[in-house]
């Protein structure tokens, strides 16, 4: 039976994940996302993705090890950085320097590490990228910061305020996985031929590149720029409606009801109310264009998405928008890696059937 772009066809059978769009349910391992990550730190639930289950004192300790050891970067890697065209975007790079990786000491190291290796890398080439685009000084790591804050610190050469840290935190471990998407899809195909790790995250790289899938919730920031102040949500949201255009960060393609990530988002920058004016400008704004929406759209259940918190969590740390889709990708590589793992541990290559429509 012929099912366009495969919607509602099962492929695989996995434990990691599952999404349940009418019942706004994300899960992870089992575990509904929010039980799944509170308490943890990203490299904690990037754990318990990996391996099924919360890490041990000393596994963390290990895991917090091997990622700092990876956070530097092989000299022909930060090397052919240098090479790539300004002009390139950063996914491109980003795509090119991950391949980099496939060579043969790399390739011969457990599958599980060299998911680490990759997690641990990725961050760091998409600040080197994104320096070098800016004719800036690369910033080293630093030994001394934990994943999500490095990350910040390696971008703007300043060390972040917790606030930002923890929220940039709570979007990166609410989009590690998400289920069969595209690029996981994409990365599961690959691995599925016996070809390297490496390769599936390039596949899963291209993937995401697409704005159909990694869409950077740029759309979200320039609406709360145009609102800029609670005083004007109602007025301005008024006239998007009236001439029919589209109201950016709310509804989701698989989500019925609200997107169980965009609440803990939410919940998270209500808990650091006053921490941030751009955090309380999109919950002041949430709430009154739900309000507007339910007047002018009744029946339509339009609810908040994972892209309308993103964005302002994004806008408050000042994170340039060519560093969105590469953020999104740095968390998800968690699941794509997850992924591929199961994938080889029961794999059967992927060979879907064709339905010849010409003359």
């Amino acid at each position: 039976m012929f099912q366009k772009g495969l919607k509602g066809v099962t492929a695989v059978q996995t434990k990691i994940a599952s999404v349940d769009g009418d019942k706004g349910e994300l899960r992870y391992r089992g575990k509904e996302v929010d039980e799944a990550i509170r308490g943890k730190s990203f490299e904690e639930e990037a754990y318990f993705l990996w391996h099924g289950h919360d890490a041990s004192e000393q596994e963390l300790k290990e895991l917090k090890s091997q990622l700092l050891k990876h956070r530097q970067i092989p000299v022909h890697v930060s090397e052919t950085a240098k090479l790539l065209p300004r002009e390139a975007s950063l996914m491109d790079g980003l795509r090119t320097l991950i391949s980099a990786y496939s060579h043969e000491d790399f390739t011969r190291l457990p599958i599980e590490e060299q998911a680490v290796a990759l997690t641990a890398a990725f961050p760091v080439l998409t600040a080197l990228l994104f320096r070098l685009k800016l004719k800036e000084d690369f910033i080293e790591p630093r030994s001394d910061l934990s994943h999500t804050a490095n990350y910040l610190w390696m971008i703007n050469g300043k060390l972040p305020t917790e606030a930002q840290t923890e929220a940039l935190e709570t979007y990166l471990k609410l989009t590690m996985e998400h289920g069969m998407n595209a690029s996981t899809f994409a990365a599961r195909v690959t691995i599925s031929t016996e070809s390297d790790l490496t390769s599936a995250i390039t596949s899963a790289i291209g993937t995401m590149k697409g704005p159909l899938h990694g869409g950077a919730p740029s759309g979200v920031i320039d609406l709360l720029e145009e609102i800029n102040v609670p005083e004007q949500i109602e007025s301005i949201i008024l006239k998007k409606l009236e001439n029919g255009e589209k109201i950016m960060g709310f509804g989701h393609r698989i989500y019925r009801t609200e997107d169980p990530r965009s609440i803990i988002l939410r919940e998270k920058c209500l808990a650091l109310q006053g921490a941030d004016p751009w955090l309380d400008l999109a919950v002041a704004a949430e709430k009154e264009i739900i309000r507007l929406l339910n007047q002018h759209k009744p029946g339509r259940a339009l609810y908040t998405n994972v892209e309308f918190y993103a964005a302002a969590i994004m806008r408050s740390i000042a994170m340039a928008p060519i560093l969105f889709t590469p953020t999104f990708s740095a968390a998800r590589i968690v699941g794509w890696t997850a992924h591929a793992m199961e994938q080889q541990q029961d794999n059967v290559i992927f060979r879907p059937q064709s339905e010849y429509i010409g003359v």
